[in-house]
């Protein structure tokens, strides 16, 4: 009978294994196939940055060869010569904090104001607020342009720090955030005699900076990708922004650059466009768990 017994124990132990050896394979097989699809996302941009070291006639003739002995900074040397990288980062920098800070502060803050009080018009005006997430980027070039004709503001910063500031997508996921943050909470501030902006100070942001770190994170490469409106609004060179300095840029493979060939400039541009690169990828890598988590506090509302 203790024979039979250890056995039957035995085998449960067994099979008490078996779903977790099953589970482990399958976590395996589903990290193996998302690194292929990292692997395959990562591919174009890890050629591009490779391909910036090398020479220019080289990446022409010989795109997807390598050559370890022939890597250089010949690129960003002349890139660097040829392409004012520095005021387009000044630009760029300028605009991206004042209109990230714009979006950071008063996303959430009307997003507090739908969320938490009630007032005649509110789904009304939130509706509305919403509607204006189907209206194409394109539609809105036109009229915004003429409004910044008649304001002055063309080939100025507010031209291109305003526009878009409060963005609805922000005020849509903000105000999804504070709408989990118990009534209690803010009322027991209102009876300890806290001002309605010190409730949102003081108590509604700190609960909400995990999306605001996530809303941070989109904010950046929104603002920093952007390149349909700057270069409308903004078609000069001193007020060019990164985007529009690599737009430029590539427009001299055409031929507008009287001397540059083809290989020339295309080496250029992808100097350009790894040293663009890098800012976008050190924050993105810094602020990726923010990021995640930010995500997941507005997917519960409870």
């Amino acid at each position: 009978m203790t024979t039979v017994g250890s056995s039957m124990r035995r085998s449960g132990r067994v099979s008490r294994r078996r779903p977790a050896d099953s589970g482990r394979g399958a976590a395996l097989v589903g990290q193996l196939f998302l690194g292929l699809l990292a692997a395959l996302a990562l591919a174009p941009v890890a050629w591009a940055v490779v391909s910036a070291f090398k020479p220019a006639n080289q990446i022409v003739a010989d795109p997807l060869g390598l050559d370890p002995s022939t890597l250089g900074l010949d690129n960003f040397r002349a890139m660097f010569q040829d392409v004012p990288m520095a005021r387009g980062f000044a630009n760029t920098a300028v605009v991206l904090v004042t209109k990230g800070a714009l979006t950071l502060f008063f996303a959430p803050l009307a997003a507090y104001g739908f969320a938490k009080y009630d007032f005649r018009g509110r789904s009304l005006l939130f509706g509305t607020v919403l509607v204006t997430l189907m209206l194409p980027t394109v539609v809105l070039i036109i009229p915004l342009l003429l409004q910044m004709k008649e304001l002055g503001w063309v080939n100025t910063y507010p031209a291109l720090i305003l526009p878009g500031a409060i963005d609805a997508f922000a005020v849509f996921w903000m105000r999804q955030v504070i709408a989990a943050i118990p009534d209690e909470l803010l009322a027991a501030a209102r009876v300890d005699g806290c001002s309605e902006f010190g409730i949102f100070w003081r108590i509604v942001l700190p609960c909400i900076r995990p999306a605001i770190a996530g809303l941070a994170v989109l904010t950046v490469m929104n603002i920093y990708n952007d390149f349909v409106w700057p270069v409308v609004v903004a078609n000069s060179d001193r007020m060019s922004t990164l985007q529009v300095v690599l737009a430029n840029l590539a427009q001299n493979i055409t031929g507008n650059r009287i001397g540059a060939d083809y290989a020339t400039v295309t080496g250029e541009l992808l100097a350009a466009a790894s040293v663009a690169l890098v800012p976008l990828l050190v924050a993105f890598v810094a602020l990726q768990r923010h990021f995640v988590n930010g995500i997941l506090a507005g997917s519960v509302k409870g």
